[in-house]
């Protein structure tokens, strides 16, 4: 049997991309990625805890901007026909297809029933995955702010982390002690600030830890504590590469459900618009796979469900004996257990890749027979082993390994406007307010900046796919946010009904307090009393 641990860690996120209206581009989004990733984790997950011969493991985090749209009734309940649009486009699928469609129309119909019959409450089952000791739930970034871009006022990150662990608080019930920092990106002084907000762990990039201040002696397979108190754990390369690689790794195998294909392109727009959508785009029915890499979208194969099934348990299969022969060779050479930590974003289990969160139930069914047993974050350090103190290195896991992703000539320009908000807002809350109202219009302006500092934006634009959704989405929220302060400052009447609009539209955070952006100075602590962050079981 292997000595050691895998840990593996999804991250579970999407922007606020609330829209109230039908059919719309930003609630297919969200809907994909309920019916493909979060709803066949949830099920994985309970039926693996259920079963006596696993112990499945998964830390996850769950974003804020994420778990507002799952606590939204406006979208739970417009979720049911959205699967029902599905099933009636599905019944014109081409008869060589048939395999695949009846599949996808049985799961779509299990979906709704379940969905009517449940009122779609998913919040209650992530916590009770947690309290039975197979989730440990991360939080993250309040609207996944690019901390290291917002460093120049320290209250705009601690506004980012502190309405983070609130709203995780409120809707799960417990305080977070993790956090999946946003592209898992870090600067110097960064773990003094996550310390304040009363979090303890966190994900780097592996040359977050490798160019550490002093050189951590067991490298990325062991946590190390920062002078503030703060653990931190760092990718394993070996770990993540045969899963997250579409062209090395399992995603790019010929069996496999293929992404790009959609009936929504295929299907004549009549019929589209005949259930309300309105104009050809994806709409999560894909009925063909990769077949091979290379070859044309048109010329892809009907996916067979029965035969991806079977790849998939080969090669969970292949991948716990990667990772038994790897902890192997490590236990010979360290001086204590090692962790190997495999980060990944959520959506590539099951969204991305179909077969994802099949491949992690196979993961945590074969995992006792393969000799690797899974570890939750929380759980390695509640082991009470000490850690070696060092500085993290400013990395992040985006291309580049640093910033440089988010300050390309397609992106960069948002930067100075982080800025000169975030010193008026901070500004504004340390000169106060005089009135209810302008206290009212100050907490709005919040959620207007926060939104507005949301990385996916800047992400969409240096990707160059829907460019002009980000731009607006970002001068919408800045223009709400200079519209507010300039009410407060002047005295300005706002249209009428403008006000209880935004409130409605962007209704995220409900206990924002202005008072997260007052002036603070980030000092260094004492040197922690032992080697460990304070971890309670």
């Amino acid at each position: 049997m292997a000595t050691g641990t895998l840990a593996l860690v999804l991250h579970a996120h999407l922007p606020f991309v609330r829209n109230s209206q039908p059919g719309s581009l930003e609630e297919d989004w969200y809907f994909q990625a309920l019916l493909e990733s979060y709803l066949p984790l949830l099920q994985m997950l309970e039926a693996s805890r259920n079963d006596p011969s696993q112990r499945p493991r998964l830390s996850l985090g769950l974003s804020p901007t994420l778990l507002s749209l799952i606590n939204d009734p406006v979208l739970s309940a417009h979720f049911p026909h959205w699967l029902a649009q599905r099933q009636h486009l599905l019944a014109a699928a081409p008869s060589s297809h048939r395999a695949a469609a009846t599949a996808l129309a049985d799961t779509l119909e299990s979906t709704r029933r379940s969905w009517i019959e449940s009122g779609g409450q998913l919040l209650q089952r992530f916590r009770q995955l947690q309290q039975d000791g197979v989730l440990d739930l991360l939080t993250c970034a309040a609207t996944h702010g690019y901390l290291p871009l917002l460093r120049h006022s320290p209250e705009a990150v601690r506004a980012q982390l502190i309405n983070a662990v609130r709203e995780h608080q409120r809707l799960l019930g417990a305080r977070p002690l993790g956090i999946w920092l946003p592209e898992c990106a870090y600067y110097e002084g960064l773990d003094q600030l996550l310390r304040q907000c009363g979090l303890r762990y966190a994900v780097l990039d592996a040359h977050g830890l490798l160019h550490a201040l002093p050189r951590p002696r067991y490298g990325v397979y062991a946590p190390i504590c920062s002078p503030a108190g703060i653990a931190f754990f760092a990718r394993d390369g070996a770990a993540t590469l045969p899963v997250w690689s579409a062209s090395e790794g399992y995603p790019g195998d010929g069996s496999y459900r293929e992404f790009h294909r959609d009936l929504g392109w295929d299907l004549p727009e009549a019929k589209l618009q005949a259930q309300g959508i309105t104009s050809s785009r994806p709409l999560g029915l894909k009925l063909h796979r990769v077949s091979s890499q290379d070859s044309p979208l048109d010329q892809k194969l009907p996916y067979e469900p029965e035969a991806a099934a079977r790849r998939t348990a080969e090669h969970a299969s292949a991948y716990l004996a990667g990772r038994r022969q790897e902890l192997s060779e490590l236990a010979v050479a360290m001086a204590r257990p090692p962790l190997l930590v495999a980060p990944f974003d959520a959506e590539l289990f099951g969204h991305w890749w179909y077969e994802g969160p099949l491949f992690l139930a196979e993961l945590f069914r074969q995992g006792p027979g393969a000799g690797v047993a899974f570890s939750s974050l929380r759980g390695a350090l509640e082991r009470q082993e000490s850690l070696q103190i060092c500085r993290p290195s400013p990395s992040s896991w985006g291309q580049g390994g640093y910033h440089h992703y988010w300050l390309h000539q397609s992106n960069a320009w948002v930067v100075p406007e982080w800025h000169r908000a975030s010193a008026a807002m901070v500004k504004r809350v340390n000169g106060g307010v005089a009135s209810e109202r302008q206290r009212r219009l100050l907490t709005q302006a919040g959620r207007e900046l926060l939104l507005a500092q949301s990385s996916d934006w800047s992400f969409i634009l240096r990707a160059g796919t829907t460019t002009g959704l980000a731009r607006e989405r970002i001068h919408r929220h800045l223009d709400r946010f200079w519209r507010l302060m300039h009410a407060i400052d002047t005295g300005a009447a706002l249209a009428d009904g403008w006000l209880e609009a935004i409130e409605a539209e962007d209704c995220l955070l409900p206990q924002l307090n202005a008072a997260d952006w007052a002036s603070v100075k980030t000092q260094q602590p004492p040197p922690p009393t032992d080697e460990r962050p304070h971890i309670h079981a």
